[in-house]
């Protein structure tokens, strides 16, 4: 199966827009987003924007209502009540009601979640590895994959709010034992990137994220990745004000 992966949002309603033409294109059978839909510099008081952006991801989940949907740290902070650095108490109202919204519209709660799997592929916001998983419940290293998913799926906030849970995990920069990484490959966001690029099985897509005064960070990609090989070709992906399918690279290892 083609997965086509939508990288963190950060009320970039646009993102669903590119995501939707490489869809209607036939480049991809379903997708999966990696979420993180609140928040972006200086974004606090635009309320509307956090409506805008909730309002078209539930679109997007009618239109497309196979796909699966990875909560980010920025989404699940208002919920849990985590107001660290960044945090809007002006769109807290908002934004619980509008996750709230998203997640009765899918067709089934299991949809959105921490972590996903499609074949020999997981999904998650930061990534799975050997050591939360020992710190977790040591007997998953050995348990059933989808026992393994489960179990982080049902951890406590608290467990998942460290910075080695799939929420929070930055293994770009450093070295990370992957949770088998020799059966399945991660895509991942949250950390933003130059270029998409994988890392120890772990591939990174975060590359919408911007600097302060706005300008992108990484290069205007998505990926559709294989579900069963774990090879993945990275569209380009123009900005704001256009869209081009152009296969730029196909990766295979």
């Amino acid at each position: 199966m083609k997965v086509l992966v939508v990288p963190d949002i950060h009320l970039k309603t646009w993102i669903f827009d590119r995501a939707e033409n490489i869809l209607k294109a036939g480049k991809a059978d379903r997708a999966v987003c990696l979420m993180d839909m609140p928040d972006d510099w200086d974004m606090e008081f635009q309320i509307e924007r956090y409506r805008e952006t909730f309002d078209r991801a539930i679109a997007f989940a009618a239109s497309y209502p196979d796909t699966l949907w990875c909560y980010g740290n920025h989404d699940v902070r208002f919920p849990w009540g985590k107001l660290e650095t960044g945090y809007s108490p002006y769109a807290e109202r908002t934004v619980m009601a509008k996750l709230e919204e998203l997640e009765n519209s899918l067709q089934d709660s299991s949809q959105i979640n921490i972590m996903h799997r499609i074949d020999k592929v997981l999904f998650s916001h930061g990534g799975l590895t050997v050591e939360f998983l020992t710190w977790l419940n040591e007997d998953l290293l050995d348990a059933d994959i989808d026992d393994v998913i489960a179990a982080v799926n049902d951890a406590s906030h608290d467990n998942l709010w460290n910075d080695e849970s799939p929420l929070w995990l930055r293994p770009q920069n450093e070295d990370r034992e992957t949770f088998r990484a020799d059966v399945y490959k991660q895509v991942v966001g949250h950390t933003p990137v130059e270029s998409i690029f994988e890392k120890d099985g772990i591939i990174s897509t975060d590359v919408f994220s911007t600097y302060r005064d706005g300008t992108q960070i990484g290069e205007s990609a998505m990926i559709v990745i294989d579900s069963e090989t774990g090879e993945f070709e990275k569209l380009e992906v123009m900005g704001k004000l256009g869209y081009k399918i152009e296969t730029v690279s196909v990766i295979d290892e």
